[in-house]
């Protein structure tokens, strides 16, 4: 055994032992269906493509095309100081096996994509780590490997609906409540949720008595700085006796607390539910850095946590990258995202960040993970955003005019793992967004004001265009000069700031922010006339994106 570098190692179990210690011999094994000799990764007990469960290992070349890669600059791990390349190559024999890696022994500014790698195995205590570097001889770059359904393609393979009967027919959004928001707050993130969730209740004219339902992501649990521990923590601060319950990670995105309390709304379970989610990432990370809180450490089950891939920025960024190789797409495309979210934030007194931000000041801040800089990524920070969810027929009692449901888009048509899935978009977009348009006769024309997720601006970009407001690939001329995403523009979007400057609220304060448009709410920021709004949570994650319709 080697000196353990401090990296973080991946758990070697009984079904990925073969993987994690191939090296030792020099070999590249994956493992193979032996029905159809189909090569799977990561490991599974069936085969994912003909259901077969006579599975194998098998001995691969070790060649592979360089599909994605990106220049980490900002994010260290132990023993693996920045900068350094994390990479996706797609294994010849079967290139829908893709491998997170690292790139070594070559200058990065020397690779392109669809270049042919070969693995260099390096141990780091029990297990060696599958590296690649550029072969010695280059032909010119192979082109990149198709996905299993091309991004035109997606509609083609929604479920359609059963009938039309609709749930979201039987529901309205009937209060919102934001608590304050701000970085390093240094208070309980619990505190934060009873703020908000209180101003959404007074928001809607009732009281705490009428709430007999609680959804929240991602629920309880250690999740660091993303949660204040759920149903049950915010249950025995206010000693509520809800009918229904609901909370966790594996849901429509982080704004999926909404669409599971819409279900259970319609059927019967619940009259007002309240959904709250709450961060406090910013407090979370001081606390770190002064030593008062201690995160756990450990072996790890990711597959790409070993190469330092420790961050959503990691893959995004290879899939911007991709995004920028097929379609011309540039840094200004994104940029234009980012200083729209930042005008609109300067109309916002809740927004983190509302000063200024030109394209150069965008285009020489400091860099994150290529093709990624400072003002790509949003802003960790303290909040919680509630929103309450009611029958349909109560809505006439309340205090505020109900904002109805026209449409939900959930369905998952693409690998759930980041490094397997969509290779030009944010993963988890393409197959909702077409699930969306599939429950309702409204289409993107129809829209007023679009709420999209803006973890960095590539998700945002994703969204326009799965959404159907430009073609695929047509972003770079949609964005372009930034009148079109204005709020007197065809498409006025993230109007309170976005993620962006407004800060990481996880999609709930998109959703807030749809319905201040939707009731005519915003103030200085309002789009006149905003009727229909979209609004999305997630990507990477599962996700879902919701099509309201306002009295405004």
């Amino acid at each position: 055994m080697s000196e353990a570098s401090g990296r973080p190692l991946p758990l070697v179990t009984a079904e990925n032992e073969f993987f994690w210690t191939a090296g030792a011999d020099g070999r590249l094994r994956i493992q193979e269906c032996g029905s159809c000799a189909a090569l799977i990764h990561p490991p599974q007990p069936v085969c994912r493509y003909c259901h077969g469960h006579t599975l194998g290992v098998r001995d691969v070349s070790g060649f592979a095309t360089l599909i994605g890669f990106t220049v980490n600059q900002r994010f260290s791990v132990p023993g693996l100081t920045a900068p350094y390349v994390v990479a996706q190559v797609a294994v010849e024999e079967d290139p829908r096996v893709r491998l997170t890696t690292n790139v070594v022994g070559c200058d990065p500014a020397d690779l392109v994509l669809g270049m042919r790698m070969e693995v260099v195995f390096e141990q780091d205590a029990d297990v060696w780590l599958p590296l690649f570097r550029p072969t010695a001889e280059q032909l010119a770059p192979a082109p990149l490997p198709a996905d299993e359904i091309e991004p035109d393609r997606f509609g083609e393979h929604v479920r359609p609906m059963i009938g039309r009967d609709k749930f979201e027919d039987k529901v309205a959004i009937t209060g919102i409540g934001m608590s304050e928001i701000g970085r390093r707050l240094m208070v309980s993130p619990l505190s934060l949720t009873i703020q908000a969730c209180e101003r959404a209740v007074a928001d809607a004219g009732l009281t705490m008595a009428d709430i007999d339902g609680l959804s929240t992501y991602p629920g309880g649990g250690n999740v660091g700085g993303f949660g204040e521990g759920g149903v049950s923590a915010l249950e025995a601060a206010l000693g509520l006796r809800p009918t229904w319950y609901n909370g966790g990670f594996e849901t429509f995105g982080p704004g999926g607390s909404v669409i599971a309390a819409m279900l259970a709304v319609a059927g019967g379970l619940a009259r007002h539910v309240l959904c709250f989610r709450t961060v406090w990432e910013a407090t979370y990370n001081e606390l770190i850095r002064t030593g008062e809180i201690t995160p756990t450490g450990g072996r790890t089950t990711s597959w790409m946590m070993p190469f330092g891939a420790t961050s959503a920025a990691h893959t995004l960024a290879q899939n911007a990258q991709r995004h920028f190789h097929r379609y011309g797409t540039t840094r200004e495309t994104l940029g234009w995202i980012a200083l729209n979210q930042r005008a609109n934030a300067a109309l916002n007194p809740t927004a983190v960040y509302r000063d200024p931000l030109t394209m150069q000041d965008y285009l020489e801040a400091r860099p994150v993970t290529t093709p990624f800089g400072l003002y790509d990524c949003d802003v960790p920070c303290d909040g919680a955003v509630a929103v309450l969810v009611s029958a349909v027929e109560t809505a006439p009692d309340l205090a505020k005019p109900p904002v109805r449901v026209a449409a939900v888009g959930t369905q998952i048509l693409e690998r759930i793992e980041w490094d397997q899935s969509t290779l030009t978009h944010e993963p988890q977009v393409l197959g909702q967004a077409a699930h969306l348009w599939s429950r309702t006769s409204l289409r993107p024309a129809d829209v007023d004001v679009a709420e999209l997720y803006d973890g960095f601006t590539f998700n945002c970009l994703s969204w326009i265009e799965a959404l159907g407001f430009c073609g695929i690939g047509e972003a770079k001329d949609f964005l372009e000069g930034g009148k079109n995403i204005a709020r007197d523009g065809l498409l006025p979007l993230n109007t309170h700031g976005g993620q962006l400057s407004h800060g990481r609220t996880h999609g709930m304060g998109l959703l807030h922010e749809a319905v201040s448009q939707l009731r005519g709410e915003a103030g200085p920021r309002q789009v006149f006339g905003a009727r229909v709004a979209v609004t999305s949570s997630g990507g990477l994650t599962p996700s879902g994106v919701l099509l309201l319709t306002g009295e405004n």
